[in-house]
């Protein structure tokens, strides 16, 4: 019975490790400034594409939703470098389309989500997310 309870934990660990986010690095082919990303988010899933920039350069960002079985509730937030998780830019809240002046040198994250119906039902959303570095 003393088993029993590191064998739960090693069971809820490896669960917990399913629903790990997803992360890819996003380059521009030579001579071009920008480029098209697409995938797709389930539930609480959240993909991360990270890019190096400037500080003074500009990065526009456009979410547009490709397919979904559900209402299409997707966001995405812009984290500086070094971030912990919050967002100098919150699509939730300032819509699916920016250009921002990037304060720092660094690797930004551009964080996709759902939110809403979607991610508590678990409904999958597939997007295009327009990027580029000025």
């Amino acid at each position: 019975m003393r088993y029993l309870a590191p064998v739960l934990l090693i069971l809820s660990m490896g669960v917990s490790a399913a629903n790990a986010q997803m992360t890819a690095e996003v380059t521009f082919a030579p001579g071009n400034y920008g480029t098209m990303v697409s995938g797709t988010v389930t539930g609480d899933e959240f993909f991360d594409y990270r890019l190096g920039a400037n500080a003074g350069q500009k990065m526009f960002a456009e979410l547009s939703v490709a397919d979904t079985n559900g209402n299409g509730t997707i966001y995405f937030n812009i984290l500086p470098p070094g971030s912990d998780g919050e967002a100098i830019y919150n699509g939730s809240i300032n819509g699916d389309t920016t250009t921002l002046d990037l304060p720092e040198d660094g690797d930004y994250t551009i964080r996709v989500y759902l939110m809403g119906n979607d991610r508590d039902t678990g409904k999958t959303v597939g997007y295009n997310i327009d990027l580029s570095i000025q």
